[in-house]
């Protein structure tokens, strides 16, 4: 059976691009060829505004739903409350239904689990399934890191938004001793990089001195571009707004990262099955 590669783009820190990176990751790899799914799994529902969705508080299913049926043990089609966007990805939305699921988890069996039996359910159909988490580190956001493999951290280069840093690795790394073992940060994404700015260079520099000896930060800088901002209020990727762009080129050879560093992996898996 397939197993889809499983994606949670988190940052406690709001404003630092997870969904634009989600969006363009996804779409990047479904130019790939790859079959994506992406969740938006942020009451905020900004994924599902970027894709298209203009008023997602009136959309009759949601991830808040499925979660709902998955907690109820009520049966679902794969397919069910799966929208589909013209640049070749599919996607679950959110609303504001789902902020009320943290309550209704913490009285739930298995409540760290809820997600990941969704997503159990549905990955024999993809080959990526990329989360996009809310800005904090409640119980959507643990149900997302025992459902995923991988974690991307995306992370602007400025104080307030690498002061939380040590705490979200700290709560990833609480997770993997506790619940989810197999879970691999894959990196620190620099994104929204103003290169001009001495503060920017200075803070990415630290990053890949101070943490980046542990845990990768990705080569690929993601630049300030207004266009991305354009992009999401069109309800269109990078790519077909702007594709020239610099920011469009950055997504790109993220993508081209993020599978490079895919197949390493399975060829270390292999070598260590073999010895």
């Amino acid at each position: 059976m397939n197993k889809a590669k499983i994606i949670a783009i988190t940052n406690q820190k709001g404003g630092v691009g997870k969904t634009t990176t989600a969006i363009n990751l996804g779409i990047g790899l479904a130019n790939q060829g790859k079959r994506v799914l992406l969740i938006d799994a942020d009451p905020q529902a900004s994924m599902s505004s970027a894709l298209g969705i203009r008023d997602p508080d009136h959309l009759d299913v949601t991830l808040a739903t499925i979660m709902q049926n998955i907690i109820d043990e009520a049966e679902f089609p794969d397919d069910f409350g799966i929208l589909q966007h013209p640049e070749g990805i599919a996607f679950v939305p959110a609303n504001i239904e789902l902020s009320g699921m943290e309550t209704r988890l913490v009285n739930t069996m298995s409540r760290e689990y809820v997600l990941k039996t969704y997503v159990d359910q549905v990955q024999k159909h993809y080959d990526y399934i990329l989360i996009d988490c809310m800005p904090s580190l409640g119980m959507m956001n643990i149900n997302a890191l025992v459902a995923a493999d991988s974690i991307v951290i995306p992370c602007q280069p400025n104080y307030l938004s690498t002061k939380g840093l040590n705490l979200l690795l700290g709560s990833i790394m609480k997770i993997r001793r506790t619940i989810n073992p197999s879970l691999r940060i894959s990196g620190i994404l620099m994104t929204m990089v103003d290169g001009r700015t001495n503060n920017a260079k200075e803070i990415i520099a630290a990053i890949r001195q101070n943490v980046g000896t542990n845990i990768k930060v990705f080569n690929t800088e993601i630049p300030h571009s207004v266009r991305v901002a354009e992009a999401s209020m069109e309800g269109k990727s990078i790519y077909t707004y702007d594709r020239k762009g610099k920011a469009g080129a950055a997504y790109e050879a993220l993508t081209k990262e993020v599978l490079a560093d895919e197949e390493r992996e399975k060829n270390r898996s292999w070598s260590d099955c073999i010895r």
